[in-house]
C-alpha cells in the first residue's frame, strides 16, 4: 500500500533512517503524521476521511487529544502510533497502534499491513494516558531506583541480581542511567499526574537528573 509522510520536526519514533522512511510516497492512500506537532498536522490532510488510515506519532498523550471524544463512540480511520524508545536510547521495532472505541477495522488492518511491511512489530492497544511498555514498566524502575537510596544494596548489586536472577540483560540502574534519567522524570510525571498513583510518582534520582538536564527551564 502506498503511503505519505507528513513530518513536523522533532519526533522520536525515527530519529535515523529507517525502511517505513524509505517507503513513502508523494500521495499515498495512508498518512502518516510525524514529529513533535504531528496532531496539528491531522488537519492539513487533504481528504482525510477517504484515507484508509492516518497515523498521528504520540507521546504520553492520549489519541483523543487530537481527534475529540463523544460519549465513548469516538473512533474512525485515525489512530495513534508510539515507536517504543527508552530515553535516549536506540528505538526498539515495537510499535504500539492505538486505538479508539469505533476504530475501523479496516484503517487497523492498513496501518498494519504498512508497519508491518517496514519490518515493525505492531501491538494494538485502546487510548489511555502512557503506553504499554511505561505503563508496565516505570514503577519497576521506580522502585529500584527508591531501593538504592534506603541503601538495600549498591547499583551494581542490584544491577547484577536482577541480571543474574531475571535474566534480563541489563540491569535497572545502569540502563537509566545509560538512557537518561531525565527522560524517565518526563514519562513518569506525566503518568502520576494523569493517574494519581504512588508507583508512577517520579523517584528522587529521576527528580535530581531532571533538574540538573542541560534543557531545563530557568
Amino acid at each position: 500500500m502506498k503511503y505519505s509522510i507528513i513530518d513536523t520536526g522533532n519526533g522520536r519514533s525515527f530519529p535515523a533512517p529507517h525502511a517505513l522512511l524509505d517507503g513513502k510516497s508523494a500521495e499515498g492512500a495512508l498518512v502518516i503524521l510525524l514529529g513533535a506537532k504531528a496532531g496539528e498536522a491531522l488537519s492539513t490532510v487533504a481528504n482525510a476521511d477517504k484515507k484508509a488510515a492516518i497515523l498521528i506519532e504520540l507521546g504520553n498523550e492520549c489519541l483523543g487529544v487530537h481527534t475529540g471524544e463523544s460519549r465513548g463512540n469516538e473512533g474512525s480511520n485515525v489512530l495513534g502510533f508510539n515507536r517504543f524508545r527508552l530515553g535516549n536510547g536506540d528505538p526498539s521495532n515495537l510499535i504500539e497502534l492505538v486505538r479508539q472505541p469505533n476504530t475501523a477495522e479496516p484503517a487497523i488492518a492498513a496501518a498494519k499491513e504498512v508497519l508491518e511491511a517496514a519490518g515493525l512489530k505492531v501491538a494494538v492497544c485502546f487510548d489511555f494516558q502512557g503506553r504499554i511498555i511505561d505503563r508496565l514498566v516505570r514503577p519497576y524502575y521506580n522502585a529500584a531506583l527508591r531501593r538504592l537510596d534506603e541503601g538495600l544494596a549498591s547499583a551494581d548489586d542490584m544491577d547484577l541480581t536482577l541480571r543474574l536472577g531475571l535474566g534480563y540483560p541489563e540491569g535497572p540502574i545502569s540502563l537509566l542511567e545509560r538512557t537518561g534519567l531525565e527522560h524517565h522524570f518526563d514519562v513518569t510525571s506525566a503518568l502520576f499526574d494523569a493517574y494519581g498513583e504512588s508507583p508512577y510518582a517520579p523517584a528522587r534520582r529521576a527528580r535530581v537528573a531532571k533538574a540538573r538536564a542541560p534543557d531545563r527551564k530557568a
